[in-house]
């Protein structure tokens, strides 16, 4: 039985943003921001895109609500990367060292940090830090294995 193949590899493009604030945190703070936020707000605009398609019909206030969506998602996925990216980093330079406790320490941080900011009880805040710090070291160590 004849047979056929395919050699090749994809890769992905790579669009690199280089945002200089003078100062190495706000530079990897920024930086996550502006990635994960993108995404967010690509994401919704997919979602959103979908559902116009399906409904068959677009009026100036549903792009409005789409738009504005696309903003609050970006920005709230945006400011939880940018603070879990600096946390990791900031953790990072502090214990001399790049290792997956590093992540741990972040999300744990980070989960805190966030919760707090958004007037939860203490323990919410507790929670929150253990389900940041899991995340955060499920994705560093799946990274290894890749």
């Amino acid at each position: 039985m004849p047979r056929s193949s395919f050699a090749g590899a994809f890769s992905s493009p790579k669009v690199d943003v280089v945002v200089d604030m003078g100062n190495p945190f706000l530079n990897h703070t920024i930086d996550g921001f502006l990635k994960i936020g993108t995404v967010a707000a690509a994401k919704v605009a997919a979602d959103e895109t979908y559902h116009i398609v399906k409904r068959g019909n677009i009026s100036s206030h549903k792009f409005e609500q789409s738009l504005k969506k696309m903003c609050k998602e970006g920005v709230y996925w945006g400011t939880m990367a940018g603070v879990y990216v600096g946390m990791e980093y900031g953790v990072e330079r502090i214990r001399g060292t790049r290792d997956w406790k590093n992540a741990m320490l972040g999300g744990a941080l980070t989960g805190a940090f966030l919760s707090a900011a958004g007037n939860n009880h203490r323990d919410k805040i507790v929670a929150d830090a253990i389900t940041g710090g899991a995340v955060a070291t499920a994705a560093e160590l799946l990274s290894y294995i890749s």
